[in-house]
């Protein structure tokens, strides 16, 4: 009696295993628009070899907020659109210490892991109601809450506030 317990035990155990360990990675759905943001390194969740390209509408289509604040290259308070750098690195399944932000210039800064917080930056399309074009920044531009904190007026964070983004590299 003993024995078929242990038995079934060690079967259940060897199960759970082989379906834990057989969980993939999930495939993204492939951009059907120009794309504008290229995500590589540590992802887990791809639509390419080992990358996941985004269009407008995929972006949208994660999560969308907003961001009132004014900034040190924009007169006035501004309204930025956009998903949470947070929900969009959760969405590809990143997992690393930082992020290589490049612009289509090839302008590169790294941005920490820890400054992705769901109160934290966005990947902004829109300012004010209207999509980024390359002259007003865009078409996306990393948008950290100036306004909110004095934290976030610094010029450490000015520097990740990258403009004419394209491309994230998970390391």
């Amino acid at each position: 009696m003993i024995h078929s317990s242990l038995r079934l035990l060690i079967a259940a155990a060897l199960t759970a295993l082989a379906m834990a360990s057989s969980v993939k990675a999930e495939e993204l759905p492939a951009p059907e628009g120009t794309v504008l943001l290229t995500i590589s390194g540590d992802i887990e969740n791809t639509n390419g070899d080992g990358i996941a390209e985004f269009d407008i509408d995929m972006l949208r289509a994660i999560g969308e907020t907003e961001i009132t604040t004014e900034t040190v290259w924009t007169p006035g308070t501004k309204v930025f659109k956009g998903v949470p750098l947070s929900t969009l690195l959760e969405y590809v399944g990143a997992d690393g210490e930082s992020i290589d932000a490049t612009a289509i210039n090839d302008y590169s800064i790294t941005i920490p892991m820890s400054d992705a917080v769901p109160t934290g930056p966005i990947i902004a399309y829109e300012m004010d109601g209207e999509l980024m074009s390359r002259r007003d920044k865009g078409p996306l531009w990393v948008i950290y809450p100036f306004s909110s904190s004095s934290e976030y007026r610094t010029e450490v964070i000015y520097s990740r506030s990258i403009w004419q983004l394209d491309r994230l590299a998970i390391k």
